[in-house]
């Protein structure tokens, strides 16, 4: 590895701010009856992190319903994510997104998205408008799974991503299941990276539990994007240590030994035994900032819990650019 000492202790931070995030806070939304259709990214956060470390601010991203590892990695405001979760007015959407509609403008974060690689057109429009305004300097990272691998929006974007050269990442976060479907069910190839060949652009398969290997073919990547040669097709093979969703049994269709196998290329676990030997980094350091993450996570959960509600008068705010206020006073009789 060719990376600095706070570089490295960086990429620590983010995978156990990601996995304290979901471990820590998803079980606060049931307790707050905020718990509908959150789903938790633990176990893949060596993917958002080995990406995200090579995007500046003024990069974008789009995401997925499993998305605060994206949020997370992208430098979005963990205590304002809580609170968003919580439905507060604090969260970076005014608390009225919730888990999968977080966004954060202001550091290049285009969106959670509910629809299954909705937000890959919306990378795509970004990374046209880099190639149009800023000669590519900018690049786009499309987060989607393996479900949204076999989405008709996603082989158009490609396809014309390709044909315009546009400075973007296309990121498979293949976690072997759809839901419940496993990917080798539903996959045409052996591999999604594999159809990278019929939009002339490179397919990179890697380890995605090792966020080293995460980080090497992303930087490739990004640097190709940017260098103005176009788009990329990554996919880091991962997995989720929990169900699809908060109310789903996984154990419904994969088996214990599976999950015991995953967890124990757990990519936490697989840092500290690849930095530890080389000596640079010691245990207590990591050790460290796993008391500090930890403490951020009860002071954005204190946060999200003082936080005021969304005002009533605030229901059509950022709704429209500029609502008509006489169409707001006629309510359900607005014309459709």
């Amino acid at each position: 590895m060719d990376l600095d000492r706070h570089t490295l202790l960086q990429l620590y931070r983010t995978m156990k701010t990601i996995r304290d995030f979901e471990e820590r806070g998803i079980p606060e939304t049931g307790q707050r009856g905020m718990s509908a259709s959150v789903h938790s990214s633990a176990g893949q956060e060596a993917v958002p992190t080995g990406v995200c470390a090579n995007l500046t601010d003024d990069d974008y991203i789009g995401s997925t319903h499993r998305g605060h590892g994206h949020c997370i990695a992208k430098g979005v405001d963990p205590k304002g994510m809580m609170a968003e979760l919580f439905g507060r007015a604090t969260g970076p959407n005014k608390g009225k997104g919730g888990s999968m509609h977080i966004a954060d403008m202001s550091k290049g974060m285009l969106g959670t998205n509910g629809i299954v690689a909705g937000s890959v057109p919306l990378a795509v429009g970004a990374a046209l408008t880099s190639k149009l305004r800023h000669g590519n300097r900018r690049v786009a990272v499309a987060f989607f799974g393996d479900g949204g691998a076999n989405q008709g929006v996603l082989h158009e974007c490609m396809n014309l991503a390709s044909v315009w050269k546009l400075p973007v990442v296309f990121c498979c976060e293949n976690n072997g299941y759809a839901e419940s479907t496993p990917v080798e069910y539903a996959l045409s190839t052996s591999r999604v990276s594999d159809r990278a060949a019929g939009y002339d652009m490179p397919g990179i398969h890697v380890d995605g539990m090792d966020v080293f290997a995460v980080y090497d073919a992303a930087r490739e990547a990004v640097a190709r994007a940017r260098n103005g040669d176009g788009p990329s097709l990554l996919e880091c093979r991962t997995y989720r240590y929990y169900g699809h969703t908060v109310f789903d049994n996984p154990l419904s269709y994969r088996t214990a030994e599976e999950e015991a196998h995953w967890r124990g290329r757990d990519p936490l676990k697989l840092f500290r035994e690849t930095v530890i030997p080389q000596g640079e980094i010691t245990p207590d350091q990591l050790d460290a900032i796993d008391a500090e993450v930890a403490a951020l996570m009860e002071e954005a959960v204190a946060f999200a819990d003082a936080s005021p509600l969304p005002q009533p008068q605030e229901l059509y705010d950022d709704v429209y650019v500029d609502y008509p206020v006489e169409m707001m006073r006629r309510g359900a009789n607005m014309p459709v």
